[in-house]
């Protein structure tokens, strides 16, 4: 093991514990997001909480914040056993919880934010005075300040979050937990947090700190735990850590072996439908190609994004993507793969860049309509609030897309609808029984498929699709990733973002890898040369930007 890049001064085994948890774990129906969880945190340290997408640490952060009631096991705070089933048991027992998505009011001031949550008064009005001088000394705590009198919406993100730090000191907080708080700031935003954070830190202050970015954990963590498939898989000080060290834990045990399982379900899955009713509109499914059948293709780029620059972005993003090819874009939560997507699906107004189709420039698409034309069609990751209206027919959705085809004379033909909806439901293993059933009723998995069958009913040149199999049963997502598969095989160019990264290794052949809103790699898959195991490796060694030395 090598010298570590970074380190925090090692917290004394003499401090109490502030958070000790005994046996936590949670489970999701048949899932388990957590298991058996024995983690102390040691008062007045910052502690940081790493892992892949997934892992469960902010499971556990959900649990001990109050937001996620756990399935098992008990824990202490300050010595004291405590069971908090809700975000207010939490802050009265000396808990506050940060995340990424902030809490800010937009229309109110930064000091009524910060006092949003105080008792009122029979007349539900609060003591101004008392409420300014209170302002002033968390201001003056902190070493910052922030008008009292601005309007919320008008501040910078960095502004926000310390409006956040200030409402949790104000609460008398003595553990803080911070979800992902640099994602959104710039450079020297962050080193005003980790500086207040240091300070809180000589307060006595405890802080629990979950973050993608490894040399920020190394810099200003005293202690870091790795989380892996929902279990905890190595706590100690950070000086006796690296970066490389830290991603060799993170990867732990052999992906192959969990491709093997995937591999084994997915034939399985493909075998039972493969006596689907079949349309000429619809892709091959995964009986007709096996997983990764899928060729790398040679012809032109005929889609090619040059200098995108998405809302927040300071870097532009370019890359390529060809007919009948599957590319992967690889990274972590918070790289920017989502906004990727949705730029290029027309959802994001404020998007800058170039893009050209079969060679030819052609207008950076501003709605969902512009982007349609330009044959681009967006799988989104939630499926209930953008891609399917729920309290429609599962009929109704797939044809949405394109009505025209089932009208006559701008009249809707419920007859050529039901034609049409069933022939291309059917094609992507949709049970054509369910078709006057609100999509509100349906499984995800179920769901999934309807959005697929829209496209294969409009047929897209270019599907990007944005966490499909995410929340949906693994018999229905090996179908869904076969189904991609057979539609890059048809000639469509599929653009996959997954943040379980073994399907990204098994599904695509070429993956780019973003990190911090840039492409920081982009390379070919290739199974028969390198594992799945070593390419999931590269994948998250390029995103945490470390070189490779163990191989």
């Amino acid at each position: 093991m090598g010298a570590p890049e970074a380190s925090a001064p090692t917290p004394s085994p003499t401090r109490a514990a502030a958070i000790r948890t005994h046996g936590i774990g949670r489970t999701f129906g048949a899932a388990v997001a957590l298991a058996d969880i024995d983690v102390t945190i040691t008062a007045g340290t910052v502690h940081a909480l790493v892992g892949q997408n997934g892992a469960g640490k902010s499971t556990l952060l959900g649990i001990l914040a109050g937001r996620i009631e756990p399935t098992s096991g008990t824990f202490e705070v300050f010595g004291e056993h405590v069971s908090i089933g809700s975000p207010r048991a939490a802050r009265a027992a000396g808990i506050a919880a940060i995340y990424q998505e902030l809490t800010i009011i937009p229309q109110l001031t930064a000091m009524a934010n910060v006092f949003v949550a105080r008792p009122r008064s029979r007349a539900g009005l609060l003591d101004e005075r008392a409420m300014r001088r209170r302002y002033d000394e968390l201001s003056a705590r902190l070493g910052v300040h922030v008008p009292p009198d601005a309007i919320a919406r008008d501040l910078s993100v960095a502004q926000q979050q310390l409006l956040e730090i200030m409402r949790a000191l104000d609460a008398e907080a003595r553990v803080i937990f911070f979800d992902e708080p640099t994602a959104p700031l710039g450079p020297s935003e962050r080193e005003a947090l980790f500086a207040l954070m240091r300070d809180l830190r000589e307060q006595g202050v405890t802080m629990v700190f979950v973050s993608h970015a490894l040399d920020e954990v190394l810099s200003i963590s005293d202690d870091v735990t790795v989380f892996r498939d929902g279990r905890l898989r190595a706590s100690r000080p950070t000086s006796t850590w690296t970066k490389q060290s830290l991603v060799d834990e993170m990867l732990g045990r052999s992906a192959e072996i969990a491709l093997a399982e995937v591999a084994a379900t997915t034939v399985e899955a493909v075998t039972g439908a493969a006596d689907a009713p079949l349309v000429p509109a619809a892709p091959r499914r995964a009986a007709d190609a096996a997983p990764r059948a899928v060729a790398t293709s040679t012809a032109e780029p005929g889609l090619r994004v040059r200098d995108l620059f998405v809302s927040g972005s300071s870097e532009g993003v370019s890359f390529e993507v060809r007919g009948g090819e599957m590319v992967g874009i690889g990274g972590l939560v918070g790289a920017g793969r989502s906004s990727v997507l949705r730029a290029l699906a027309g959802l994001d107004r404020r998007a800058r860049g170039e893009l050209w189709i079969d060679g030819r420039q052609v207008p950076w698409p501003r709605s969902v309509r512009q982007a349609l034309r330009h044959g681009i069609a967006l799988l989104p990751e939630d499926r209930k609030g953008q891609g399917l209206v729920l309290g429609m027919s599962a009929m109704e959705n797939v044809t949405l897309s394109d009505l025209g085809a089932v009208a006559t004379a701008s009249v809707v033909s419920m007859r050529r609808m039901r034609r049409a909806a069933g022939e291309s439901a059917a094609g992507y293993g949709f049970d054509v029984r369910r078709l006057d059933e609100p999509a509100r009723n349906l499984s995800g998995g179920n769901q999934q498929k309807l959005l697929l069958a829209r496209w294969g009913h409009r047929r897209p040149r270019f599907l990007l699709a944005d966490e499909p199999t995410r929340g949906i049963d693994v018999g229905a997502k090996a179908e869904i990733l076969a189904t991609l598969q057979g539609l890059a095989a048809d000639g469509m160019g599929v653009l996959l973002v997954s943040s379980e990264l073994e399907e990204v290794a098994t599904s695509c052949t070429r993956v780019f890898v973003m990190s911090g809103g840039r492409v920081v790699a982009d390379q070919p898959i290739d199974l028969a040369t390198r594992s799945v195991e070593d390419t999931v490796a590269d994948i998250l060694y390029a995103a945490f930007h470390v070189e490779e030395t163990h191989v």
